[in-house]
């Protein structure tokens, strides 16, 4: 993968949606539990249930280890799967304790951070990469289903690829810059989302469709 077209689609995101200053949070801490939350929802009903979290004083690492799994369901229950994503919280929120919290993992080194992330029972590559950019400000990039879509669209990636394998190939590609993973990557979700969306995507819109091979095969659809 060549830096000089990733970075060309970069610009081109940036003109179009301009700086998105993104994980939307108050706290690293509130960072990973939207990490846990958003897997398999959108981030509205994520918020809903951060917003119960805190109306109930249980945006604590300690409460919700402590909580009563019926009642920390009851407040996720926005975010979908609750009871998964109940237990899920719970036990990042006990190896999170047990590690020394965040001041103890910051000065943990990346390649370990991460491992120790991968081994908490729901922890996934792509959670533990939000993790590890947005709370902990670490040079790794995340993939996600936006990224695939966008970039095989554009013709950069095939789209199957191994997680860690084209994780590591736009990491080399980009060099290590946490900021520039960090819009990087928002930006992605943001077209993704509003744009080049897995059905109808809005072709004429699209900032990238002189990259796009697959524009014409597509119903351009309001």
């Amino acid at each position: 993968m060549r830096r000089p077209r990733l970075q060309g689609v970069y610009r081109k995101l940036t003109h179009a949606y301009g700086a998105q200053r993104w994980w939307p949070a108050d706290s690293p801490f509130e960072v990973m539990v939207g990490a846990i939350l958003t897997q398999n929802t959108a981030w509205i009903n994520v918020q809903q249930a951060i917003d119960n979290l805190k109306t109930e004083h249980h945006l604590d690492a300690q409460a919700i280890a402590d909580a009563h799994p019926a009642r920390l369901a009851r407040l996720l229950r926005p975010s979908g799967y609750f009871n998964v994503k109940s237990k899920r919280l719970r036990n990042f929120c006990r190896w999170y304790l047990s590690a020394g919290g965040e001041p103890a993992l910051r000065r943990v080194e990346t390649d370990q951070l991460r491992r120790s992330l991968l081994a908490v029972s729901g922890i996934g590559p792509e959670t533990a990469d939000d993790i590890l950019l947005y709370a902990f400000g670490r040079p790794v990039f995340v993939i996600d289903a936006y990224t695939r879509r966008i970039l095989a669209r554009i013709g950069l990636i095939d789209g199957d690829e191994r997680y860690d394998d084209l994780r590591r190939e736009i990491e080399s590609a980009l060099g290590a810059d946490a900021v520039l993973f960090n819009e990087y990557h928002a930006l992605l979700v943001r077209h993704g989302k509003d744009v080049c969306r897995k059905n109808r995507p809005r072709c004429s819109e699209c900032c990238l469709a002189a990259r796009c091979a697959g524009r014409t095969l597509t119903p351009m659809r309001q």
